[in-house]
Formats: structure tokens, C-alpha cells, sequence
């Protein structure tokens, strides 16, 4: 695999070279490389459904003069001659686009000489043992999931000179256990080295929770009820903040569900902490300019907000001072702050209320006011004097994160869980939230 990666690599900077010699001294441009060599593996039922192995790759190279820019994509195929031709006729083709498009007051270009370079290994299973060290724990299981695993690449290059490769080993396990009356536990497991007792562990909380899930599910009428909510669910909460929260874009426009909290017309909970922590290695640091953002980066900070995210553009049009964010001004490498609530404390600091492993549908329901609609879904359970009941018979909510992650917030577990990202459209998605679980009071559900 390492003598792929510097194939690979040598024909990226091929091509950088190539754009860099061949572009007209009023040109300027960027190339971004998105790339995978992946195994892919959907199981159901327990057994193997489909298998195969996916070596993929594009450039996306963006032309900009005369404040105009556009893009082409085309195929990245690791052979340097190959790849070198089809980024000098992209070229070609942009210089014929530029001069009818038009101009672009807040264009930004590359600028700088920032270099990196990141090659994060791991330990991942080879595709002779993949099925059996997964399958072994569940055979007798109604198991269902989709296993994607291998070297991602990322990487940039810009006629300014800035380079950055960033390669990854990682994989994903995104699966459910079913029983007869179609009700399920979800889970997902994942990382950068295959860990089978902490797989074991994960799947033994999954029996458990099946076992629970077995008797007649209660019917709750709608209303405000103390709820646990595992770290999978957290991150469904947090990931809104990407729609319309954090962006300073967003701010700008009147669009931010936290435009109060940047006027500091409110606070959150002293417990709630969140920031951009790039260190775990599985997004790269670099943006679509090829500027680097600070290994962390703080954004609500004991309750308050400190940073938002910031790109080039957006500062050049708001007069503000860009910290590395992406094009779309979201998170890339999330976390939220442990707090003091111990695994053991969970249902007994419940007591009566719901324990809430997942959500799904989120959107806002009222985005000035931080209010935040979606449905519970999979091993949610009715808890009473400490101990799971019956499971729950799923639920629609309405709710503030002012009052969730404000006056609400009763604590966070002292540990965090690593809820990547699993989707696979177009290319295999990169990082991930790391969260604690959450004790809230009062959450309110409409239906």
C-alpha cells in the first residue's frame, strides 16, 4: 500500500508541475484530489450480500482571471502520463469558459506558501480475515451492515506553489441487529485499527440491549420528559450546528440559529463546551485554498460562543479575519467536552424519563430560535426507578438548544464515544464527531 501512495503522490505533483508551467501569467489556480483504494462489504442476515474493492480518484482543478473562476473534474488514475493529459485539456477548457462567465466581487486566490505533508497508518483487517472477524460475533444474530475500509487521500496543490497531501487508513462498521418484530439496535464501530475485544464489547451492549427491546413497547403520550442521550444521538444534535449555526456567513445573513448567542442575548450551559479538534488525524487540516486551520479551535467555550467558522471569502466580504475554515463554513473535526456522569450513573441520575441511543429526520422548526424537530429511532426505552422498562414506540420533539444545551442540561458523561461519518456517496466520507452521552430535563415531545 505505501508504494501505491507515492505512485500516487508522484503523479499529483505531475500534474501540479504540468498546470504550474503551462498557465499564462494572469492565470491563477487551485487543484483539489479526492482518492480512495476501499474495501467494501455489505452484510445481511449475517452473511456476505456483496463484496469488492473500490480504487477511485478526481481532480477537481478551479481557473481564475480576470475575476472570473470555474472547475472541471475529471478522473485521477494514478499513472502520471495519463494524468498530466487530461489536467493540460481541463486547462484548455477553462481558458475557452472564463472570458463569457460573470465577475466574482469576492473571489479569493491562492495566496501563501503553506506545505504539509500527513500519512496516517493504521491496522486495518486484510479481506481474507474481514468476514469472519466480523461475522464470528454475530452469527446467531439478525445482523445487517455495510463494512468500508482503506486509504483515503486528500490533497491540494495551487499555482502559488502550496502543496498538501494528507492520506488515512480508517474504516467503518455501520450495522443493526434486528429482531422478528422488525424493532432494532443500531451501532457503529470504527477507527484506524481493528480492536477485536472493543468490537466484542460493542456488539455484547448490542445483545443487551435487543433483549430489552423483546417486550411490548409503551405508548407515551406527548409531552416534556427527562432524557438520556447516548453519544449517537449527540452527534445527530450536533451535526445541525453545520446547517446554519456556526457559519459567520450565516451569522452575517441573519441565518444562524445561534445569532442570540453571538449577541450575547443569551448563554449556554457552563458544562457545554464545544471546538474543532483537527489532532485525531482523520480530516485533513487544509481547506479548499490550501490554508491551514489551527490544530484546535475553540467555538463555545464554557457556554459561550468564542469563535465562529470563518473562510477566506466570507472575510473578505465581512471585513473579518479568516481561521481556515472550509467552503461551506462547517465542522469538520467536532467536539463536545466530557462532563462528571459516570457510565454506572446513567439510568440511576434518569431515574423516570426516556434513554434515547438514536435520532433521525432533524431540521429546524424554528431556526432564530434554536428549535430543532426530529424523531427518536432505534433501542429507545422507557426508564423508571433507575431501570429499563419497556421500549418506546418512537417519538417526534420540538425543541430549543437553549434549553437542551442551556438551563436544561443536566450533565454529560465523563466519556466520549467517536461517531464517524459513514456516508459513501460519490467517495467514502472522512471524520467524525467526538461526544459524550447527555442528561437533559424537561424535553419536550410533540407527538
Amino acid at each position: 500500500m505505501k508504494a501505491e501512495i507515492s505512485t500516487l503522490e508522484v503523479s499529483f505533483n505531475q500534474i501540479l508541475e504540468t498546470l504550474i508551467a503551462k498557465k499564462a501569467e494572469n492565470e491563477e489556480f487551485t487543484i483539489k484530489l479526492n482518492c480512495e483504494r476501499s474495501q467494501f462489504t455489505r452484510l445481511n442476515h449475517a452473511k456476505i450480500r456483496q463484496t469488492g474493492y473500490v480504487a477511485d480518484g478526481w481532480v477537481e482543478l478551479t481557473l481564475m482571471a480576470n475575476q472570473r473562476s470555474s472547475f472541471r473534474q475529471f478522473p485521477f488514475t494514478g499513472n502520471s502520463e495519463t494524468d498530466w493529459q487530461a489536467a493540460y485539456k481541463a486547462l484548455q477548457e477553462l481558458r475557452d469558459e472564463l472570458p463569457v462567465l460573470p465577475s466574482d466581487t469576492y473571489l479569493v486566490l491562492p495566496s501563501g506558501n503553506n506545505t504539509s505533508r500527513e500519512v496516517n497508518t493504521g491496522s486495518l483487517l486484510t479481506a481474507d480475515v474481514l468476514v469472519p472477524n466480523i461475522l464470528e460475533q454475530v452469527n446467531e444474530l439478525d445482523f445487517t451492515g455495510i463494512y468500508a475500509g482503506g486509504i483515503a487521500i486528500r490533497a491540494y496543490g495551487d499555482s502559488c506553489g502550496q502543496k498538501h497531501w494528507f492520506a488515512t487508513d480508517s474504516f467503518t462498521l455501520d450495522y443493526s441487529l434486528f429482531i422478528a418484530s422488525g424493532q432494532a439496535v443500531k451501532g457503529i464501530f470504527a477507527g484506524s485499527n481493528w480492536d477485536t475485544a472493543a468490537y466484542t464489547a460493542k456488539i455484547s451492549e448490542g445483545k443487551k440491549l435487543l433483549k430489552l427491546l423483546s417486550s411490548a413497547p409503551k405508548e407515551l403520550p406527548r409531552g416534556q420528559y427527562k432524557t438520556y442521550f447516548a453519544p449517537a444521538a449527540v452527534a445527530d444534535l450536533l451535526g445541525m450546528l453545520s446547517w446554519g449555526a456556526v457559519s459567520e456567513a450565516d451569522i452575517q445573513q441573519g441565518n444562524s440559529a445561534l445569532a442570540v448567542l453571538s449577541r450575547q442575548e443569551k448563554q449556554l450551559s457552563p458544562a457545554f463546551s464545544l471546538k474543532e479538534n483537527f489532532q485525531r488525524g482523520l480530516v485533513p487540516r487544509f481547506n479548499e485554498l490550501g490554508e491551514t486551520a489551527a490544530p484546535e479551535l475553540p467555538i463555545i467555550d464554557n457556554g459561550k460562543l468564542v469563535n465562529t467558522l470563518i473562510n477566506s471569502r466570507t472575510a473578505k466580504e465581512y471585513k473579518k479575519i479568516a481561521n481556515g475554515a472550509n467552503s461551506s463554513e462547517t465542522l469538520r473535526a467536532p467536539e463536545i467536552s466530557p462532563g462528571n456522569l459516570v457510565y454506572e450513573q446513567i439510568l440511576p441520575s434518569l431515574d423516570t424519563g426516556l434513554y434515547v441511543s438514536n435520532l433521525h429526520y432533524l431540521n429546524w422548526s424554528d431556526r432564530p430560535k434554536g428549535r430543532i424537530t426530529g424523531m427518536t429511532r432505534y433501542a429507545c426505552f422507557w426508564v423508571e426507578n433507575g431501570e429499563i422498562v419497556a421500549p418506546i414506540e418512537n417519538l417526534r420533539f420540538d425543541e430549543s438548544l437553549y434549553r437542551f444545551w442551556g438551563e436544561n442540561l443536566v450533565d454529560f458523561t465523563n466519556f466520549q464515544e467517536f461517531i464517524p461519518e459513514v456516508g459513501t456517496y460519490e467517495s467514502r466520507q472522512l471524520g467524525g464527531s467526538l461526544v459524550p452521552g447527555m442528561l437533559v430535563d424537561d424535553f419536550t415531545y410533540t407527538l
